[in-house]
């Protein structure tokens, strides 16, 4: 072999295993979800979620598989799926409230977690700090929960005549402690007593706001939570029969069923947020050094036909600052 043949033939032999590595398909990672709701009324986030992954170059079956899981409102289906998510070794787990997010932390202290509508997580001990959550968890807090006097003021401002309230509040999610003490302590100012009334599922639901309700000057705020989630329907519908004025946590897809009002931040837009997170995290960033933030805007929505069944005028300064209004 001549040494010009002989140079040509190193040169290609070099070549190869960078060819090889350039045919090598891009690595797959895996991302598991532990939804709160069902599979249905989580349809809308799914595909916000992918899509926005999808816009920093991350394409399901190329870079990226899906693990949902879908706990439809229950506790216990939350503890199953968490520990069969973990069992699954993801690249990063999505936590999306409160409830799932403590489910997870119960079997993983590793894999990341990002999680998006949780309710102050410093207090409720999953990070060790906002800026510095630490540990294996970050992610976009829902809201803190001064916000349940805020729901209160609210209340009253729509419907003055309310002098009790009662506080629909699932037991099995613990940020309803941390709600009803900002609602509690905000309540004689305005002349108001805070009742708690914890419901643990739908029969439940209905004898509580049907014994509230024989009372005059009711009115009502749904806390945040799996049996009071899954269960909004019934409570709008109750609240319409016995003539409550009521305010969701649940957000907007609540007003547009036909309650009152809501008062929240985007979910989303958290989505969305979240889904930065976690692809800071697949790129290589730590769960524990990414802070953990705080929404910014928070929507009030109103719904004027069910104002108007209820006898209320809403007044026009609440009414400006409505971001949607439902006729």
């Amino acid at each position: 072999m001549n040494r010009r043949a002989f140079i040509a033939l190193l040169g290609g032999a070099a070549a190869w295993p960078l060819a090889a590595r350039a045919q090598q398909p891009e690595r797959v990672r895996r991302i598991g979800v532990l939804h709160s709701s069902a599979e249905g009324d989580e349809e809308p986030v799914v595909a916000e979620f992918q899509k926005h992954l999808q816009q920093l170059g991350w394409s399901v079956g190329r870079n990226i598989l899906f693990d949902h899981r879908f706990g439809a409102n229950d506790t216990a289906r939350y503890r199953g799926y968490a520990a069969e998510l973990v069992g699954l070794r993801p690249d990063v787990i999505v936590a999306t409230n409160t409830p799932t997010l403590q489910a997870l932390q119960q079997h993983t202290q590793t894999i990341p977690i990002v999680f998006y509508r949780v309710t102050d997580p410093l207090a409720n001990g999953f990070v060790r700090s906002l800026a510095h959550p630490g540990g294996n968890v970050t992610g976009f807090t829902n809201q803190e929960f001064s916000v349940g006097g805020k729901w209160l003021e609210l209340l009253r401002d729509i419907a003055p005549n309310v002098s009790r309230v009662m506080i629909v509040l699932d037991p099995e999610n613990p940020t309803w402690r941390g709600y009803f003490g900002n609602i509690e302590a905000a309540a004689p100012a305005m002349g108001v007593q805070a009742v708690p009334v914890p419901v643990i599922n739908s029969a439940g639901i209905g004898r509580a706001i049907e014994d509230f309700a024989r009372e005059p000057n009711g009115g009502c705020v749904v806390l945040p939570g799996p049996v009071t989630n899954s269960n909004v329907s019934l409570i709008i519908g109750l609240a319409a029969h016995h003539h409550l004025p009521a305010m969701y946590s649940s957000g907007v897809n609540a007003v547009r069923q036909g309650g009152l009002m809501s008062y929240g931040p985007d979910l989303l837009d958290q989505v969305r947020k979240a889904a930065g997170y976690v692809d800071r995290i697949l790129k290589g960033e730590k769960p524990g050094e990414l802070p953990v933030q705080q929404p910014t805007k928070f929507d009030l929505v109103l719904n004027l036909k069910t104002a108007k069944a209820l006898g209320l005028t809403v007044p026009p300064t609440v009414l400006a600052r409505a971001d949607e209004v439902i006729e």
